[in-house]
């Protein structure tokens, strides 16, 4: 073996555990779901609705869920209050919506 064959591993090896430190973009969560509560949220993060929810103040997001917009903005407001606001995917929830949501 040469002197240069021993150094491969070596690096394959600082490189993956270099690489275990922080999480790539790819692997961090994206928001899917967005929400606006009438009041600040009691806690910065939370579950509700199948999902993680993160909020800052009033202004709430989570990852992707397998249940529907609706469904999901319904367990949010039993768990966090009355929302002003409610988007999937960058489309807000239609006014009638959102009442139920509220309701």
């Amino acid at each position: 073996m040469t002197r240069h064959s021993f150094r491969r591993p070596a690096l394959i090896a600082a490189t993956l555990l270099a690489s275990i430190g922080e999480p790539s973009l790819a692997q961090a969560p994206t928001t899917f779901f967005t929400a606006e509560l009438a009041v600040p949220a009691a806690e910065a993060r939370f579950a509700a609705g199948g999902v993680v929810w993160h909020c800052e103040g009033t202004a709430c997001r989570a990852a992707r869920s397998t249940a529907r917009p609706l469904r999901v903005c319904s367990s949010l407001r039993r768990e966090a209050g009355a929302l002003v606001s409610f988007a999937a995917a960058g489309e807000a929830l239609e006014a009638d919506d959102l009442a139920r949501c509220n309701g």
